[in-house]
């Protein structure tokens, strides 16, 4: 059940704190969950202390950039505009790899009416990591969205970034009519507290995407390396009908995958699994490791702790099975 109120998301973040202090090595996702629920109870200096502790975490986390762009979005929605201003500029000079980060920042300053920065910020982010070759990632695609919509704010005419914007939307409602400034004039209210609460929606709606779009978890398939299948399937031999061999198991995991995208599923990865997490893993459900019913459950806590890495691969890049070989000419090949 989804929280609803600020205990209810005070509670989950709770929850997600003291999972983080089990799996200390999966903190940063965890944290960066607790810290969005604190943000939707309106606990936002709770939530700045997350991210604080997060930058100042040892190893240092994984997306800095991310972090930081969360933290100057939470500190300008509580009135610390100054200080939000300095670590958005720090960002963007630092021009990092991080999609989010970048959808964040922009997404963060459209919020606040800035519109030409915020154009810029899209624009930036869409030309360091966008290949338009190439397919767009999942996470990629708030950027060409968010420029769009920017655009149409900004009455600027259609480009190459809007089309591609609108060959990766799959709403049957076109950009265009989403991102229509004169939509809110078309309420058939002529009174100006129900526009202004209106456009209140709409920005609480933007700032819930912005906080949202940072903290999925992808819909994962479980993979194993050759070394640790060996040791699964030895040890449970109940098993080895879900994995006969190594090659079918490879073989299936993409098979899946393609299925899944083939019925509109986005935001899809693969999590890595390990013999002695499995079996922890197991033992905190109270359940017996050979159990087949276990191994779903098994991935999805793995992608909720941040073990997902998206796919597909861009198809010229290495591919996912660790063969070595880019993924266009191993598993991405059409008979893979």
């Amino acid at each position: 059940m989804r929280p609803d109120t600020p205990a209810d998301h005070i509670a989950e973040a709770e929850r997600l704190l003291r999972t983080a202090a089990q799996y200390p090595e999966d903190q940063e996702p965890l944290l960066l969950h607790a810290a969005a629920h604190l943000e939707l109870a309106d606990d936002r200096p709770r939530a700045t202390t997350l991210y604080d502790r997060l930058l100042q975490s040892s190893p240092s986390p994984d997306d800095p950039a991310l972090i930081k762009a969360l933290q100057a979005a939470n500190l300008w929605e509580y009135g610390h505009e100054a200080e939000a201003r300095a670590i958005i500029a720090g960002v963007r000079t630092a021009s990092p790899d991080s999609a989010a980060a970048w959808a964040v920042i922009a997404q963060t300053l459209e919020t606040h009416d800035e519109l030409e920065p915020a154009h810029t910020a899209f624009t930036e982010a869409a030309e360091k990591l966008i290949d338009p070759a190439e397919p767009i990632p999942y996470n990629s695609r708030p950027l060409l969205t968010g420029r769009h919509r920017v655009r149409r704010l900004l009455a600027l005419p259609h480009d190459e970034w809007d089309a591609l914007a609108d060959t990766a939307h799959t709403s049957p409602v076109p950009l265009d009519e989403l991102h229509d400034p004169k939509r809110l004039w078309a309420l058939g209210s002529d009174n100006p507290e129900e526009l202004r609460a209106e456009i209140r929606r709409l920005q609480a709606e933007l700032g819930s995407f912005r906080a949202e779009l940072s903290r999925p978890f992808p819909v994962a398939i479980l993979h194993w390396s050759a070394s640790e299948l060996i040791e699964l399937t030895a040890a449970y031999p109940r098993l080895g009908d879900e994995y006969p061999t190594y090659e079918a198991h490879l073989l299936d995991v993409e098979t899946s995958l393609r299925e899944l995208s083939a019925t509109g599923t986005q935001n899809l990865g693969i999590v890595t699994g390990t013999v002695p997490s499995y079996e922890a893993f197991a033992a905190s459900e109270s359940s017996d490791p050979a159990d087949v019913d276990l191994l779903p459950q098994y991935a999805t806590t793995l992608a909720a702790r941040g073990r997902a890495v998206p796919w597909p691969p861009a198809r010229t890049g290495p591919c996912w099975c660790g063969s070595g070989n880019a993924y266009r000419e191993c598993h991405g090949s059409p008979t893979p």
